[in-house]
Parts: C-alpha cells; structure tokens; sequence
C-alpha cells in the first residue's frame, strides 16, 4: 500500500490511520530500508574475518535489526528528551561502514565496538549542540563526505558481485564468472525494473525483491546452503560486550568525526519529514530529540553487538509520497524489526545469502551513497575555490585509503584516521573551507 488516500486526516504525528492500513504501511516502512540496514553488518563481518553465514555473522545481522527497531521506537516513542516524535525509521548506517571495516580488519571487531559504544555516547551529547555545530557542516563538507562513503564503498561492491568476499580473499576459479555476475545483475536488473517501471509497495521495496529474484536464481544454481537455517535456534538471548571492551583512540576519533556527520544527516531527515509530512519547519525540540535518539541507539546497540544507526533517507520519501506523517506507523514497523531480530533464523536466512546476490543489491546502494553525496553537492556554487577543496579532499582520502603504505609509519592512532577513508576527507575539507578565502 502507498497511494492511500487517507493524507489530509494524517499529517499530525500524534494520529494513527485504521489499524488495517496502519500495519501495511508500517511493513512499508521495514521493506524499503531492510536490504540497507542488514548490510553494513555483512560487510563488516566479512572485514573481521567471520565466517560467511556462521553463528557470528548472523548474531551481527539479529542485532542490527533488533537495534534498528529499538532505535527507531526512540524516536517514534520517545524517552523524556530522547526523540523527535516524528515518523523517522532508524536503521545501521553506511556512513559508518568504511571505518569500522577498517578496524575490525586491522585491530578487530571488539575495538570497532568499543569505538561504537564511545562514539554513541559522544553523538547523544550532540543533541544539545547539534544547532551550534551545524554552521561547520555546510552541503560542501557533507557532500563531499557522503561522496567519500559511496565511492569507497564501490569496490566492495563489485567484488561481492564477482563472488569475492569483504576480506577479498577470492577463489580464483570462480571469482568474476559468469554465474557470479549473472546472479548478481539479475538483482540489478530486477531492483531498476521494480523502482522505475511500478508504483508504490513494489517501488519502495524494489532492492529487496531484487534480492529475492537473485537469491532464487542463486538457489536453481546451486549456490545455497540452507545448513545454517536449519542449525539456528528460535529464540536467542542478548550477549553484553560479545567481543570485549577494547579502546583505540584513533578508532573512537574516526567513529566520532563520522557521528557528528551523521548526525547533521538526521537533522536534514527531520526536517525534511517535518516539511514532506506536515508542510512545516522542525523544532529546535524535535531536531534535538532526533539526535539524542540517534546517539542513544548507536551506544545501546554496541552493548550488544551492534552497529551504528541514523535516520533512513528512504523511508523520508515514503512519508513525502504518502503524506501520511503518523509516527505510530512507523512504529509499527519498528516492532517487526524488533520481532525479526529476537528470531536466529531469520538471521540465518539473511546470512545463507551468497555473496553475488548481496553484490548486486550493494551495487545499487552503494551507487546511490555516492549520487547522495552528488545530489546534495549540486546545492554548492562550483566555483574555484570549492572545487579545490572537492578536489584536494576526496584525493587526500581516497588516495591513502587505496595505498595505505604511503602513511605507514605513522603512529597507530593517525594512521588509523588517515587510511579510512571518510575521516582525511572530512578534516580536509573541514579545514580549507574555515582557511581558504571566499571568492567573491
């Protein structure tokens, strides 16, 4: 359902449609963002080194959607200051996946929790800041920085596609054949057809049947064990600290740099929900509330094993087709993530997915990271001056994250920060548009 008719009646937040419209419209919200919020947990798996479809990886993939619906009903419901009250849905975020494969690859995935866990309690913090900080993150840093996470995100994507893995350890045989990139375009292929050439619940939710047309040709091809599926319990407990509690100060420095933009992120989803949904501003409340929910649910979800999250970009333009702004819908929603992520086996049926299938979706979404970044760098004049600064950033980031040796003498904790990526672009970029004189 999403060309409802129901919008003049539902643009206050605090009303809820009938219960047989507000459900399907809730399972809306978790299918236009699922294939994204499961993800970054896969990836960084693959970059610790766990193993593809084990107990791990699919206790990963059970926190990110148990968390992403405890995130989101922070901000749905609320505690005290603690969220906007708006229908935003949280989920794992990709801002955060260049860093933290780079730590769990390197130093492991109780450090890259660690750094988690800090870094959440320092982006709660924002919240009551956050109206301060924003003049040092104009849509030429937060640009730039989303285009850094898409573009170093790409060649993960295309490995995954060819049948490499995260740590890309590939099988020589195999990797780049034609099963791999057949299986994987048909993801592609399927997902453009869905967003482009249908309407409403197909549309939104066109990655993950992408996914599941690809999953199917994977499974006629012999490419799937569903061993896993049939080892994996019912019901699961919450494990605290499940890989320690380890302190790297170049990984909670990096963690916390890609916070306080995700954090800028999630004032832009508030306020423009708040305008898609209800034709106003947000409030100074609802934007501080909205922070608060992000860093309050990126350090419980580390307690247990669980990424970071933010705000879903996708599920603002749900509430902009729908007009539908009741934030009980989305609640909904967040307590079928809850539900699936108490469940090991769906866990396991995510993690049996083979790696050409989860390539094809990431090729989009990582593709579409990057054309964010774009989209939202078209706001900024292209003059001399800031293209330079586009120029001399994505290349001071990118170009240590793709020859990491040129920086290795540097100590532990500053070559952690500049071999990531997302972290040398931004205080790059940070740095010359304070320094650099405007042009007039």
């Amino acid at each position: 359902m999403s060309d409802v008719t129901l919008t003049g009646a539902y643009r206050d937040p605090d009303t809820t449609p009938p219960i047989a419209q507000a459900v399907p419209l809730g399972l809306q919200h978790v299918l236009a963002m699922f294939a994204s919020n499961v993800t970054p947990s896969i990836i960084v798996a693959g970059a610790a080194g766990l193993a593809f479809g084990g107990a791990e990886q699919v206790y990963l993939i059970q926190m990110a959607m148990l968390f992403a619906g405890i995130a989101t009903l922070f901000q749905t419901v609320g505690v005290g200051p603690v969220g906007a009250r708006l229908p935003i849905m949280q989920g794992t975020s990709f801002a955060f996946v260049g860093v933290l494969a780079g730590v769990a690859a390197t130093q492991g995935l109780g450090v890259a929790l660690t750094a988690c866990l800090i870094g959440g309690v320092i982006h709660f913090g924002l919240g009551s800041v956050i109206g301060k900080l924003r003049w040092l993150f104009p849509p030429l840093i937060t640009g730039l920085v989303i285009l850094a996470i898409g573009l170093y995100l790409i060649p993960v994507a295309i490995k995954y596609a060819a049948g490499g893995a995260a740590t890309f350890q590939m099988e020589a045989e195999s990797f780049g054949s034609l099963m791999h990139w057949s299986v994987a375009l048909t993801v592609v292929i399927v997902a453009l057809v869905l967003k482009f050439f249908t309407t409403g619940l197909l549309s939104n939710a066109a990655i993950l049947v992408g996914l599941l047309a690809g999953y199917v040709l994977a499974f006629i091809l012999g490419m799937v064990s569903f061993a896993p599926v049939a080892n994996a319990s019912w019901l699961t407990g919450l494990t605290p600290l499940p890989y320690g509690f380890e302190f790297s100060l170049g990984a909670v420095i990096a963690v916390t740099l890609v916070s306080i933009v995700s954090a800028i992120e999630t004032v832009g989803d508030a306020s423009a929900t708040t305008k898609a949904g209800a034709g106003r501003e947000a409030t100074d409340r609802e934007i501080a509330g909205a922070t608060y929910a992000d860093g309050l649910g990126t350090a419980v979800a580390a307690v247990f094993g669980g990424l970071p999250n933010t705000s879903f970009s996708q599920n603002v333009g749900i509430v902009s087709m729908t007009g539908i702004m009741s934030r009980h819908v989305v609640t909904i929603g967040a307590l079928f993530l809850v539900l699936c992520g108490l469940v090991p086996k769906v866990g396991a049926v995510i993690a049996s997915m083979p790696l050409p299938v989860l390539g094809g979706g990431v090729i989009v979404m990582f593709g579409m990271v990057a054309a964010a970044g774009l989209n939202v760098l078209s706001e900024v004049e292209m003059n001399r001056r800031n293209m330079m600064i586009i120029a001399v950033s994505l290349a001071a980031g990118l170009g240590l994250n793709l020859v990491p040796t040129a920086v290795q003498y540097l100590p532990g904790v500053i070559n952690t920060l500049m071999t990531s990526a997302v972290a040398p672009t931004a205080i790059v970029a940070i740095v010359l548009n304070l320094v650099l004189p405007k042009e007039i």
